[in-house]
């Protein structure tokens, strides 16, 4: 099997336009094929403030009602997405922006009002909330996928999917990541980079230099029983794990400036199999 790389970058690189340069630098000299996920940042949140449309969060999650979804599909999968694939075809890297509408690339289901929403890589339900336009994903098109990356070297994907009914959805892009990795491993040898501000899984926080090396299942969950990870980092963790355990070849959690070191395994914290 061929290799493929795939890529989530964190939204605190896309807020900064030096890290964003120099992440895509270092995106663009990836041999082989790759797929560049991305989400928001702050972006959207500025725009509909200034708008003067209210924005509500719930434990880091955006509730997406009608004029959000307006507001986060211009930018997620306009000016975000194409701002990226411009300057990686500056860059030499010939890329293809899409969101999930486009050519039916990823098809969700609005979360169904009034009851639990399912947390990120599975695990028990929290609180009843009514998150809005936001999707759970079905099915990624790994034909499609792979079709446009016969005549591609990457494809940009943005966290904007669809239900097949005419709706768009907003999506975690961590899912979109894992979800894609997932499928596409029956036609890749899939690695799966989760980039972003920081070193690696960190024992402590404000120490960049407390990374763990690897986590397996068992050293997972007596870390989280332990309380010794920062509580925002477990649903990038449990999307880890839902991916390794789902045909993907390897993980990493790490800096997005650092990638190439992530690719080759002397950085960041690999998630790996027991």
């Amino acid at each position: 099997m061929d290799k493929l790389i795939v890529v989530k970058i964190g939204g605190n690189i896309i807020d900064d336009e030096a890290k964003l340069s120099s992440f895509l630098q270092s995106f663009a000299l990836v041999e082989g094929k790759r797929i560049l996920v991305h989400g928001g940042g702050k972006l959207a949140t500025r725009i509909a403030e200034a708008m003067g449309v209210q924005q509500q969060m719930i434990d880091g999650r955006r509730i997406t009602d009608a004029e959000t979804l307006k507001i986060v599909t211009m930018v997620y999968a306009g000016f975000i997405n194409k701002n990226i694939v411009a300057q990686l075809q500056s860059l030499g890297c010939n890329a293809m922006g899409l969101s999930g509408a486009d050519g039916n690339s990823i098809k969700a289901h609005k979360r169904s009002e009034g009851k639990a929403s399912p947390p990120i890589g599975g695990g028990s339900l929290e609180g009843a909330v009514d998150y809005g336009f936001v999707g759970d994903i079905d099915e990624v098109n790994a034909e499609l996928l792979h079709t446009l990356l016969q005549f591609n070297d990457a494809i940009v994907l943005a966290p904007i999917t669809h239900d097949g009914n005419g709706q768009l959805l907003n999506t975690n892009a961590d899912t979109i990541a894992q979800e894609t990795a997932k499928a596409m491993s029956e036609l890749y040898e899939v690695e799966l980079i989760y980039s972003f501000e920081k070193a690696g899984v960190l024992l402590d926080v404000n120490d960049e230099t407390s990374v763990i090396n690897s986590i397996n299942s068992s050293s997972y969950q007596q870390l989280k029983t332990e309380q010794k990870i920062f509580a925002g980092m477990l649903p990038k963790l449990d999307n880890a794990f839902a991916a390794i355990h789902s045909g993907v070849n390897k993980v990493i959690i790490g800096k997005a400036e650092e990638l190439q070191q992530l690719i080759d395994g002397t950085k960041g914290t690999a998630i790996v199999n027991e």
